[in-house]
């Protein structure tokens, strides 16, 4: 191979494939949209007010089955980052910041596993004891759920920075690749920022605050960009 070539290959010039890069968008779109809709079966409240919010918890029918829909659709979205970065590294673009962006994936998709796990099964199971309890055993089994919901705290928090990671990674690497339009990484620079604040916010306030309602919209509206832009540009072409 030429020094020409080993040179254009270095600075990612080349072009991915437009398909993949297309289903890669899909996948990230498809997984957020599953883990939105599953979300509207999740009882609501105030997360932090604990006696009220575990007694909804432990009413709800659709508890376990709402958690493993959200948990299959987040993997999906991973999935599709992991594809992205595929296809353009075997296209031809070697970037660096890409193989951190996809290894970051797969570290995001361990912490939502254990996080999935305790807040799907373990609080569903803590909560439904307490609700069940003898009045006697009652505090005891309300201490055991909380401790349950502090450990997913510890997790939404770290998950929460793990996705921002990922996702400021991938827009990095889109950048420094030029092998996209610059719009689409743009995107998922602000929605890796956006979810890195939730996170943060998470360790300090818990699992209600008005900064992560307005955020979570925020991150909500950009992953979608991201995702829509991702199949545009791998239709089209495009690139700037």
């Amino acid at each position: 191979m030429s020094r020409t070539v080993d040179d254009r290959l270095d600075r990612g010039v080349g072009e991915p494939r437009p398909a993949g890069v297309s289903v890669a968008g899909a996948l990230v779109a498809g997984g957020w949209a599953l883990a939105v809709v599953a979300t509207l079966f999740h009882p609501g409240g105030h997360e932090d007010d604990h006696p009220v919010i575990f007694a909804k918890y432990a009413d709800s029918g659709p508890w376990v089955a709402v958690h493993l829909a959200q948990f299959v659709g987040v993997l999906v979205a991973l999935g599709g980052v992991l594809v992205l970065h595929h296809v353009l590294m075997t296209s031809g673009w070697s970037s660096m910041l890409g193989r951190l962006a996809a290894g970051s994936a797969v570290a995001t998709a361990a912490v939502w596993a254990v996080l999935q796990g305790l807040d799907g099964v373990a609080l569903k199971q803590a909560v439904d004891a307490w609700q069940s309890a003898p009045a006697g055993q009652a505090p005891l089994r309300f201490a055991t759920a909380e401790t349950v919901r502090w450990l997913e705290w510890g997790f939404q928090s770290y998950f929460r920075v793990m996705l921002g990671v990922t996702f400021l990674l991938s827009g990095s690497a889109l950048l420094a690749g030029r092998v996209l339009g610059r719009s689409v990484g743009w995107v998922a620079v602000v929605a890796g920022l956006v979810s890195v604040a939730i996170g943060i916010d998470v360790g300090y306030s818990g699992l209600a605050s008005g900064l992560q309602d307005a955020l979570g919209l925020a991150f909500l509206v950009a992953g979608l960009a991201f995702a829509v832009g991702l199949m545009v540009t791998g239709r089209h072409g495009a690139r700037g």
